[in-house]
């Protein structure tokens, strides 16, 4: 029975971008959290955020930490608010387009597949990372030219910041790597450095990122700029003031202008290097004791792991995906610094898209509405048949198919050597009675 509507969450550990196939192309952006207000004392299930009146001092329980699905729980409690509540589908007659962390652990694959057809009992789904869906999109795309066949996808988006190459539609896995740098770790940093230095804002998550989403950028002269806000703390043209939210008249946090007139009940953070030392980050992780290399030779490094002749198609292929990725100036200094790591001979290329959120949802989309999609999705009839077994076999892993036939072998040749191991026990067993009832005989 063909599903009648076809869900697609791109399920992030920030975010849920969801939405359908036959809806709007522009998703439904659902906190990926289940949220205590300490100001009205409600509780909070993903899409209810919104409700929220005040901000302040929330506390959040994430799905995932440290970028995988551990907490199903609070994951089921969000996604029956987008199931029932946001889209109020009938799941036993839909089919559902999910996505993954890089390098997902096999347990928490199984609870995935045990989740859609035992829990909301779906029709059929597929399950791959943000990435591997970007090829169905428009990221690439140019105006009378064929589509690309190798790209380079910077994913960076809430927890960590992945490098993921791709040739014909499939991910090199080998060359995937990741730097331990993401949204939530940038937020994190941000709000020590502001409770160090002005306010105490520990417990302000929700309002330190927006400061973050709304203040920081990427510097492109990160030694000019720091010698900068050092001559002059207050006077440089870096400085910015940010005026906290006041939750009692719903009045939002905002930079502050110049036609700005201030009560006397405002309270000013004051943002000056803070600006581009966070971000800054991505592209130097040992500044905070973090032993990796930055973006763009983790980058180069991935690169040099690929076959030689696609390396130069690969440079010229580099796609921006994550909401990390939309600092101001992220664009050019990725390209600043990775043009000297660069083969001379090679050009680098850097794409762009509008929103980077919401682009590996939109390739999500365009590969749900093909005819293929059909074919690559699971069955609940087979997963009922074989279990996730069958999910392996169907979904494109982060093992590489030598090893998926390495591991089958290993496992025929266990179950062969065990049955010949109890064979030769029955044997020597039979053989040990024959022996004593000759003795006895005798």
């Amino acid at each position: 029975m063909k599903p009648r509507s076809v869900i697609v969450l791109e399920n992030g550990a920030s975010t849920v971008k969801a939405g359908t196939l036959d809806g709007s192309m522009e998703p439904r952006i659902i906190p990926n959290a289940v949220v205590r207000s300490k100001g009205d004392k409600m509780t909070y299930f993903g899409h209810e955020v919104e409700r929220c009146q005040d901000y302040s001092s929330l506390h959040y329980r994430l799905p995932f930490e440290k970028g995988y699905l551990v907490d199903w729980d609070a994951q089921k409690a969000v996604w029956d608010g987008i199931f029932s509540d946001v889209f109020g589908i009938n799941t036993s007659e839909s089919s559902l387009l999910i996505t993954e962390p890089c390098f997902n652990l096999p347990n928490i694959q199984d609870v995935y597949d045990q989740f859609v057809f035992e829990e909301y009992e779906f029709q059929s789904y597929y399950r791959c990372t943000p990435a591997g869906l970007i090829p169905y999109g428009t990221l690439f795309s140019q105006p009378d030219l064929p589509r690309a066949e190798a790209m380079l996808v910077v994913d960076s988006g809430f927890s960590f910041t992945h490098i993921v190459p791709i040739l014909n539609g499939k991910v090199v896995w080998n060359a995937v790597k990741r730097v331990d740098v993401g949204g939530k770790l940038l937020t994190n940093q941000l709000k020590e450095l502001v409770s160090f230095r002005q306010w105490n804002m520990m417990d302000e998550t929700y309002i330190m990122n927006h400061v973050k989403e709304t203040c920081c950028y990427v510097s492109t002269q990160f030694g000019k700029d720091l010698d900068l806000c050092r001559q002059d703390p207050k006077g440089n043209p870096i400085v910015q003031e940010y005026i906290l939210p006041d939750f009692s008249t719903n009045r939002q946090g905002r930079i502050r202008h110049s036609d700005d007139i201030i009560a006397e009940k405002d309270q000013i953070l004051v943002m000056n290097n803070e600006r581009f030392a966070v971000p800054e980050i991505l592209f130097r992780p040992d500044d905070i004791g973090l032993h990796q290399s930055g973006l763009a030779a983790t980058i180069a490094a991935s690169v040099a792991l690929l076959p030689d002749d696609f390396q130069g198609m690969f440079w010229a292929n580099i796609g921006l995906i994550g909401g990390t990725t939309k600092f101001p100036g992220f664009h050019e200094r990725l390209m600043q610094e990775l043009r000297p790591l660069a083969p001379v001979e090679c050009e680098v290329v850097i794409y762009r898209c509008d929103n980077p959120i919401t682009e590996a949802y939109r390739s999500a989309l365009a590969f749900a509405s093909q005819d293929q999609f059909a074919e690559f999705s699971l069955t609940r009839a087979e997963y009922l048949e074989s279990g996730s077994n069958a999910c392996r076999r169907k979904f494109k892993d982060w093992r590489s198919s030598d090893e998926v036939s390495k591991d089958e072998s290993n496992l025929k040749a266990k179950s062969k050597g065990k049955q010949r191991e109890e064979g030769g026990r029955i044997d020597t067993g039979t053989k040990t009675r024959k022996t004593s009832a000759s003795t006895r005989r005798r």
